[in-house]
């Protein structure tokens, strides 16, 4: 097998990792989405839509999950966390629901 393809399927299972990890937090984060309190980012972490504890409490916790997972994936792939990091960003920021909350390129939060 071919690097690429082998870098393309880490990146693969890293994205439905999350996709998981988000499922079995399904009711909280969504929860935590659907209220505004939490919004993806192109960065590939959580940022907390408003800013009080509870917010910025929960983005830190699933951000430090995350930050390991895609410190996993990179070090598997010799590709930079930060690489990774963005790459699930993106892919996060495209799958969020409607009604959720995202922050653009431009930095501003925009409701799906």
């Amino acid at each position: 097998m071919s690097r690429a393809f082998i870098k393309r399927i880490s990146l693969t299972l890293l994205t439905t990792g999350l996709l998981l990890c988000g499922q079995a937090f399904a009711l909280t984060l969504g929860e935590a989405k659907q209220q505004g309190l939490v919004g993806e980012t192109l960065s590939g972490y959580l940022a907390p839509v408003k800013q009080d504890a509870q917010s910025i409490e929960f983005a830190t916790s699933i951000n430090d999950a995350r930050k390991q997972q895609y410190q996993q994936v990179a070090q598997d792939n010799q590709v930079t966390t930060d690489d990774v990091a963005k790459l699930a960003g993106q892919k996060l920021v495209a799958r969020a629901g409607k009604g959720e909350w995202v922050r653009g390129i431009n930095g501003k939060w925009l409701q799906k």
